[in-house]
């Protein structure tokens, strides 16, 4: 048996990090569930940790700990390696929010981040980011998901109706007034009607 290499295939590429996706709420004190959200690139906290502590490291603190709910993460490793330390992972399936992340710092702080799926498009994204970032906001990160996925559920409902409307001869737009979609619950406790 020969075994051949192909020298092209054995070129050096430098690895470049990808970007934190973070938003974090303005300095002051705490309001609200969520401190922020978080858009991962992938469901792999081995991966996507390094990242994220290496920016939250400088204005938090050292991260020393986070727990996630196993539903979305596919491994759930006991500890990540992080820039010179080591992140232990906890995990809770009853007791957290499933779309969660609970950081703390050696210096006892504690911050929940809303995970956004790493398959969301940017326009979700940066909706969900704005929402969570919020400090009148105050819903937990499953609400605040869900309220985002029927506000977009009747928003693809009312564009059905107006073509559709608009289709069989009519003007939608001269035949009704349509309001625009109503932003996100800021209030506790409320929901959105459509």
């Amino acid at each position: 048996m020969n075994v051949t290499a192909d020298r092209t295939l054995l070129t050096h590429e430098p690895f470049a990090a990808p970007l934190v996706r973070l938003a974090l709420k303005p300095e002051g004190p705490p309001t609200g569930l969520l401190d922020g959200a978080w858009w991962p690139h992938s469901r792999n906290l081995l991966r996507e940790l390094p990242t994220l502590a290496a920016v939250l490291d400088p204005l938090w603190g050292r991260v020393t700990r986070i727990s996630v709910n196993p539903a979305h993460w596919p491994a759930v490793p006991r500890k990540v390696p992080v820039g010179g330390h080591v992140i232990k992972v906890g995990w809770f399936k009853d007791e957290q929010d499933e779309h969660e992340l609970v950081l703390l710092s050696y210096r006892t702080r504690r911050w929940n981040l809303l995970v956004i799926p790493p398959g969301a498009t940017a326009a979700t994204a940066a909706r969900l980011m704005a929402a969570a970032t919020d400090p009148s906001v105050r819903l937990t990160a499953s609400a605040l998901l869900a309220e985002d996925h029927a506000a977009r559920t009747a928003a693809t409902g009312r564009r059905v109706q107006e073509e559709e409307w608009e289709s069989d001869g009519g003007t939608f737009r001269k035949a009704c007034v349509t309001a625009p979609a109503a932003p996100l619950t800021a209030h506790p406790g409320r929901t959105r009607t459509p």
